[in-house]
């Protein structure tokens, strides 16, 4: 009896599962998350590291070469115009003035003493007591003797000039910022000896690189934040724009100046520049950083064709990319809007494979 009890319940259980229609299982759709491609602004915004600088920089030096006697000011001095800043040594300077003095004294007593023969000469010519040649030889001497005292007025300006510039004053009002030499240093001609900085308004200089030099024009307003005063943002606009590549590659020098004088902004500061560019011609698109991923096959993104009842369909499509801003990573080509991209598990995916959508919170589409 009981063998024959669970002989029944076996046939019993093969007619349950083999009888009936049941349903297929649900098919499995791997769930993504999207993203909508959004259309750039009509500005871009770019940050690039600068440095800060005087509005006026003048590296005073000598027009003469000589040894320096005198170094009348130091670093972080104030200056007011025609204050003293170096002295040369004014022996060797003193000796030329005195010797084009005397040279003078010299052309002058021949100058004389021509001007006199040339009167004698023309005497006698006139009298018939001497000849054309004669007339002709004095009045000659006594130009050449006017024209040697010219000459010698000349040199003595110029030795005089040359004592006066043995002193070097403060060209403007401003404040010392370099004094890289030191008393009894032979300096030459044009060497520095004193780095002046002045203007109320202090300017931030940096490089731009070449995708962006075409876009920045002068007077562009900008703004400047510097890393000691993270709390302030200063307006400035833009006053200089390099028309050649510097030494640092590719770059170009631009310069920009506040609008507003500020005590604590010191020469040599760094700073950052905001730029708000215009776009070079159609705006571009925009998605966020994690929809673009990239293989062997370079960068990609995955666009979601959508079905209904949230299934869709992913495909793969090479994209190029711009910068990444605030607003999102540009996309140069490969998406446009409203084309919808996944943002997460893209390497999970394949082209071609039905995904459930969902949105970004992880809502049910």
């Amino acid at each position: 009896m009981k063998s024959r009890f669970v002989f029944a319940i076996l046939v019993a259980l093969c007619l349950g599962a083999c009888g009936g229609n049941s349903e297929p299982p649900a098919e499995n759709f791997r769930p993504v998350r999207f993203q909508q491609v959004q259309e750039g602004g009509p500005l871009l915004e770019r940050t690039l590291s600068g440095m800060a600088r005087a509005g006026v920089e003048s590296r005073l030096s000598f027009r003469v070469p000589g040894a320096l006697e005198e170094v009348a000011v130091k670093v972080g001095d104030r200056v007011t115009p025609g204050q003293l800043i170096a002295r040369l040594d004014t022996t060797d300077f003193l000796l030329q003035v005195q010797e084009a003095q005397a040279a003078l004294a010299k052309a002058r007593a021949q100058a004389r003493n021509a001007d006199a023969n040339y009167e004698r000469v023309r005497a006698l010519y006139e009298n018939r007591n001497a000849s054309r040649n004669d007339l002709d030889a004095a009045r000659a001497a006594s130009e050449s003797a006017t024209a040697l005292v010219q000459a010698g007025s000349t040199r003595l300006e110029m030795a005089r000039s040359q004592l006066n510039y043995t002193r070097l004053t403060a060209p403007r009002s401003g404040a010392i910022a370099s004094v890289p030499v030191e008393v009894n240093e032979n300096v030459a001609a044009g060497q520095m000896v004193a780095l002046l900085t002045s203007g109320a308004l202090k300017e931030v200089v940096s490089t731009v690189p070449e995708s962006l030099i075409t876009r920045i024009k002068r007077d562009m307003p900008v703004r400047v934040i510097f890393d000691a005063l993270p709390e302030r943002r200063f307006d400035a606009r833009v006053t200089e724009v390099g028309v050649a590549a510097t030494g640092q590659g590719t770059t170009f020098p631009v310069s920009v100046r506040l609008t507003e004088s500020n005590e604590r902004i010191r020469p040599g500061m760094a700073a950052t520049i905001v730029f708000q560019l215009p776009t070079a011609g159609a705006q571009v698109p925009l998605v966020a950083p994690e929809a673009v991923s990239e293989d062997r096959e370079g960068r990609f993104a995955f666009v979601i064709e959508t079905r209904e009842d949230g299934i869709g369909v992913v495909h793969r499509r090479p994209v190029q990319v711009g910068e990444l801003t605030p607003a999102g990573l540009e996309i140069l080509s490969g998406l446009a809007p409203p084309e919808k991209v996944v943002t997460a598990g893209l390497h999970q995916l394949q082209d071609g494979q039905q995904v459930r959508i969902l949105a970004e919170n992880g809502v049910r589409r």
